[in-house]
């Protein structure tokens, strides 16, 4: 049954709650091959809902992924192509559009979305309205929740840019407000709830990964992700933390989803689980992200409500940017054109035809990059004449990795030098030129890895 008929025979779309967290590895779950007891929640959401597999962010940072998840455009096209840029005031955002359905639209955590730089500056004050994307209806955030708070205690900023102070582990704390607000909403129209954690990111200002207490002794005996073997980086110590930060988010779900259930409206609201990207633990760079590696790139993400059951997993290449359009058709809107991904219930539900064999990424700050997953490949160039920080695009770039993934799940043997491989290099230059035409405009030279 499609969605259109699911919803004509319930009579109304469902809510919508979001549930996003940030830095978060795909395989930390357990659905996805994690082997320890981390996520029993998330396992479930999964064995009633829909898993995809193949889930990949469009930009392995935080406010650009943040900026496509809110719009349905590409950070480039946004203009928040690196972290410390406002989402611009003229941006349609998808509480915009979901406000516009009927739908009550609100927030509550990190938002990462306000300030740009210092003659902007909103990352330790409250958001003013005009800078909070369309969310109108309720509002509990701090624009960078990691410098107001830490893994314990801290505080966000209200609708009336009131100071709210929590105290406890922040992962719970948030979920209470989350838990005070379904219990007092009114009841007269559905909601449309972004929930954004900032766990499992690493605490800046401790520069370390800060699980609950009792972390390092419970998940001290884990098992090493492949991509991590004999690295360096400092997932030894971090790790423990990190797996109980998510484990600290599964509970949380649980939780959520117990209210849903104590309020009668379970059935009634489309819950969505997903990260802005993962963590490859200083190993690819010197810090966790900005890179093309799935370590950074790959994220969890399950749906479960309506259009969205049976414990069916998706094995084709989805994006975040894939997300804007699934909320918009959940709406019972039309997608607009401009936004660059498809709505997920067609896949879902077996009706998508032409489904795209590969994902697009813009990567910004370490460098500016430009990168493809398909199935069996990853295939990444730079720009050598360019900043990242600086820069947000080039005309110009240069071969960087190729992997083999059928053979190198891990991406540990870089074959971008390797003449053997020339023809389908050749084969991944030209889809990755048509993405970026598509996109931003450019007509790319892409020239061959220095000898």
């Amino acid at each position: 049954m499609t969605l259109e008929e699911q919803v004509s025979k319930k009579g109304s779309p469902p809510n919508v709650l979001f549930f996003f967290s940030d830095q978060q590895r795909w395989d930390t779950v357990g659905c996805y091959g994690q082997p320890l007891d981390v996520t029993p929640n998330f396992d479930r959401l999964a064995a009633e809902g829909v898993r995809f597999e193949n889930a990949f962010t469009c930009q392995p940072v935080c406010g650009p992924a943040r900026s496509c998840l809110q719009t349905g455009k590409y950070a480039t096209e946004v203009g928040c192509y690196r972290n410390g840029i406002a989402l611009p005031q003229d941006q349609k955002t998808v509480a915009h559009w979901m406000s516009e359905a009927g739908y009550e639209v609100g927030y509550i955590g990190k938002w990462h979305l306000a300030s740009t730089g210092p003659e902007v500056d909103f990352r330790e004050r409250a958001v003013p309205l005009e800078r909070r994307g369309g969310y109108k209806d309720y509002w509990l955030a701090s624009d960078v929740l990691e410098f107001t708070s830490h893994g314990y205690d801290g505080h966000m900023f209200n609708a009336d840019m009131e100071k709210v102070e929590f105290k406890g582990y922040r992962v719970d704390c948030v979920t209470d407000f989350v838990l005070e607000y379904l219990r007092t909403r009114a009841l007269d129209r559905p909601f449309f709830l972004f929930l954004s954690y900032i766990e499992p990111h690493h605490q800046n200002d401790h520069n370390r990964y800060e699980g609950p207490e009792g972390s390092k002794e419970r998940f001290k005996h884990f098992v090493v992700p492949g991509d991590l073997v004999d690295t360096e980086g400092d997932w030894r110590d971090n790790y423990p933390d990190y797996l109980g930060c998510i484990n600290s988010l599964d509970r949380n779900m649980g939780r959520i989803r117990d209210a849903l259930e104590e309020l009668g409206i379970a059935d009634e609201t489309l819950l969505i689980a997903t990260s802005d990207h993962g963590s490859h633990f200083r190993t690819r760079n010197q810090e966790y992200k900005r890179a093309c590696h799935d370590g950074c790139v790959r994220v969890p993400m399950i749906v479960n409500g309506l259009g969205f059951r049976g414990g069916q997993v998706v094995d084709e290449l989805v994006s975040l940017i894939d997300l804007p359009p699934t909320l918009l058709a959940t709406a019972g809107l039309e997608v607009p054109g401009y936004m660059r991904g498809r709505p997920l219930h067609g896949l879902a539900d077996g009706t998508a035809r032409g489904w795209r064999d590969e994902v697009f990424i813009q990567i910004s700050e370490s460098h500016v990059g430009r990168a493809l997953r398909t199935a069996r490949w990853k295939y990444s160039v730079r720009a050598p004449d360019k900043k990242g920080w600086e820069d947000s695009e080039s005309s110009r770039y240069v071969e960087d990795f190729l992997y083999d993934l059928d053979n190198d799940p891990h991406e540990r043997d870089n074959l971008v030098g390797d003449p053997k491989w020339a023809d389908i290099r050749a084969e991944l230059a030209e889809t990755l030129k048509r993405c970026v035409a598509e996109v931003e405009g450019i007509d790319v030279r892409i020239d061959p890895p220095p000898h």
